[in-house]
């Protein structure tokens, strides 16, 4: 997965990266599903992990405590084997980003997730 990292990003992952930045997580989530599914290297998974995280901050957004939280664990089993940085993607930030978020979501309880902190929903950073 490590040399699949040195790889460029494809457009496709750039445009859902794009719409992720944008706050459009239902729309990055697809978009991000065509880059994993048209691509078949190792780094694959990169793309499985940050849709993963789009569709955490949507069950977020829509008040699904319980679709949040599990899919805040589950996107650690994609992001966790993942060095820091992979196709130019600061993943060491995604994975504090995610730890956070999830910290604040827990925190909050499934009655109060209508006053999580959208500012919890960081941007993704791209060293190009």
């Amino acid at each position: 997965i490590f040399d699949a990292c040195e790889e460029p990003l494809s457009e496709l992952a750039i445009q859902g990266i794009a719409l992720f930045n944008d706050g459009q997580f239902y729309e990055a989530h697809h978009g991000l599903e065509d880059a994993w599914n048209a691509d078949k290297g190792a780094a694959r998974d990169l793309y499985r992990a940050i849709l993963q995280v789009a569709v955490a901050y949507l069950q977020v957004e829509r008040a699904n405590f319980r679709g949040a939280a599990k899919m805040f664990l589950r996107v650690k089993q994609w992001l966790n084997p993942l060095p820091d940085v992979c196709r130019g993607i600061d993943i060491a930030q995604i994975k504090a980003d995610v730890v956070s978020a999830e910290t604040h979501l827990l925190a909050l309880g499934a009655d109060n997730i209508a006053n999580f902190d959208r500012s919890y929903f960081k941007p993704i950073t791209l060293n190009r």
